[in-house]
């Protein structure tokens, strides 16, 4: 048990310690945007659930490949919030609430929205290549997930859980994160699962590219939020 505990503290000790200071002198007033994600994302589930609001929910929110590709990116801001429908909401809830609020926290809230959004973008546009391809190519997909809705909130919450564990030396987590979306991928043949790895490897290039703009020598873990000035 010992053991255990020293590797947690390792792993997640960093994360823990910038989240810690926030949550405890402002509680719910450090992750403002992460409650308005919640909410929103609660309420559009409600909507769709009603016979007068799928419509409405599908024309605002649900990006198909299928769809013109200007459609998609101006649907694409609102679908990171639109829960599927085979799936619970409070397991999206759930997520978005754990890793938005954990990202508001650590990154601020423009990048957390802007690492969300690369995520599910990533999926997106990801979807589009692979029906191009098509189904006999590396990579590609059939022609019948053009009709498919892409995923909602779980691709930007894998991007940025990734991200997090990345940022924050929590390696492990992050290989985790990864192999659980390879071994979906192999296990369940879905459009979801393959827009996951997509959102992994858009916030993947990230990692590089923030490595790559860092100051401080590389491999240097970041400084508790707490020693930081806020970010918004």
């Amino acid at each position: 048990m010992k053991r255990l505990a020293r590797w947690a503290r390792a792993e997640w000790g960093l994360v823990l310690g910038a989240v810690r200071g926030p949550l405890l002198e402002r509680r719910l007033r450090a992750v403002p945007m992460t409650l308005a994600a919640v909410c929103l994302t609660a309420l559009l589930q409600v909507v769709q659930n009603r016979p007068w609001g799928y419509h409405l929910i599908q024309h605002l929110g649900a990006v198909r490949a299928e769809d013109p590709l200007w459609l998609g990116l101006l649907r694409t801001p609102l679908s990171l919030f639109v829960p599927a429908l085979d799936l619970p909401v409070w397991g999206a809830l759930a997520q978005v609430l754990f890793v938005f609020g954990i990202g508001e926290i650590c990154l601020g809230r423009r990048r957390t929205l802007a690492l969300a959004y690369v995520a599910t973008l990533a999926g997106t546009l990801y979807a589009r290549l692979g029906i191009a391809l098509g189904p006999h190519r590396p990579f590609g997909l059939p022609g019948t997930y053009a009709h498919v809705v892409d995923t909602g909130p779980s691709a930007a919450v894998v991007g940025l859980a990734v991200y997090l564990a990345w940022r924050y030396g929590a390696y492990v987590t992050a290989g985790a994160v990864t192999l659980a979306m390879t071994l979906e991928v192999g296990l369940k043949e879905n459009l979801a699962g393959k827009e996951h790895m997509a959102a992994i490897i858009g916030v993947g290039l990230m990692c590089l590219l923030s490595a790559a703009g860092e100051r401080h020598p590389y491999g240097r873990r970041p400084q508790p939020a707490s020693a930081r000035p806020p970010v918004t």
